[in-house]
């Protein structure tokens, strides 16, 4: 019998990445999603039914937020799950700037629910999506799993670093209790298939996305956000790392519960950062397309450049990012290409 893994979020485009890795390493999943960042088909989300039809499986879905405790007890009195993959939650870094009390309600709320729910339900395996913001502006790179946190430069890094403290306190108090915190830097590409990807509703909170809406004409150019920042051409330097990669280190990271770990925390990047302008030079290549762009001034909340040390991921985990830059924005492109307007049938406003 297969083993049940709740997903939370898991309609969204890290999530769905991850359910369908899930299945096939021969885990059972169970997706929780609120469509808050889904696009609904029918009862489900539309990446949910295209992971069933690319698979030939079906995946048991639920819509739930998990600001209902009530809902949530009712999920766990009817499964036996094995572990929990948490995804769900609000994530753009701009918006967290404009509406911190959301973020500050939403996200720890949430988690906090979550995690008395399973304790409540002997649940005690944990994977947490959590994020390189919570390391704020870097004091060293590349930036390892010991550089120093809670220095965040924006509310939604602050809800990444207050959960991982939670979760790490519970873990202390709860000795068999398990969880791996896995710090992402910045997922982009899409699934091979083209079939998932990347659909931010409305406009788009991350670059390459917007990049790539571009490029496809459904936008009229890229705004860059500042170039003046102390890098190569002036412009914000990340650490672009495949999301199908970023799955696969989801996978490695449930194995490594089952080693009664306590908890673990792990960066997933490559280890390389490329600048914003080097990003839309590698999607002009892709594409074939002209991608134009305006700069305008700084967002609150960025930082010059930030990039990882995935070294430990590859130690502990026997876990390294296998995808180039170049593979990276053609499985973005296929995706965007075969879905124009992602999705939806129509233009998202």
């Amino acid at each position: 019998m297969a083993e049940k893994v709740l997903v939370t979020g898991g309609g969204g485009y890290i999530g769905s990445h991850c359910v369908l890795e899930l299945i096939e390493a021969g885990f059972q999943p169970v997706v929780v999603d609120n469509f808050s960042n889904a696009v609904r088909e029918g009862d489900v989300p539309e990446s949910i039914r295209r992971i069933e039809k690319l698979l030939s499986t079906s995946i048991e879905f639920h819509e739930l937020d998990l600001l209902d405790r009530s809902g949530l007890e009712k999920l766990f009195k009817e499964h036996s799950f094995s572990a929990v993959m948490h995804f769900a939650g609000l994530k753009a870094v701009g918006e967290s700037v404009e509406q911190p009390l959301r973020y500050y309600r939403v996200n720890l709320t949430a988690s906090m629910n979550l995690i008395e729910v399973m304790q409540a339900h002997n649940v005690h395996n944990l994977v947490f999506s959590s994020s390189a913001t919570v390391y704020g502006d870097p004091q060293h790179l590349p930036i390892d799993e010991l550089h120093p946190v809670g220095g965040c430069t924006n509310p939604y890094g602050k809800t990444k670093f207050f959960i991982e403290e939670m979760i790490k306190d519970h873990c202390r108090a709860e000795k068999n209790w398990n969880a791996v915190l896995l710090r992402y830097f910045n997922p982009i590409g899409a699934h091979p298939s083209g079939q998932i990807g990347e659909d931010p509703q409305g406009i788009p909170n991350n670059l390459l996305p917007y990049v790539a809406q571009v490029a496809v004409g459904r936008r009229e150019h890229l705004n860059v956000f500042g170039n003046d920042y102390d890098t190569v051409d002036g412009t914000g330097v990340r650490d672009y790392i495949h999301v199908v990669d970023l799955a696969k280190g989801h996978i490695a990271a449930l194995k490594k519960l089952k080693d009664n770990c306590g908890c673990k925390v792990y960066n997933l990047g490559t280890g390389h950062g490329y600048s914003v302008l080097q990003m839309v030079t590698a999607m002009e290549k892709a594409s074939g397309k002209k991608i134009p762009y305006k700069v305008t001034s700084r967002r609150d909340g960025d930082v010059a450049s930030c990039y990882a040390n995935p070294c430990l991921a590859e130690k502990e985990l026997a876990w390294k990012a296998q995808y180039n830059l170049e593979v990276m924005c053609a499985d973005l492109w296929r995706w965007q290409s075969k879905n124009p307007t992602g999705f939806s049938p129509e233009t998202h406003s």
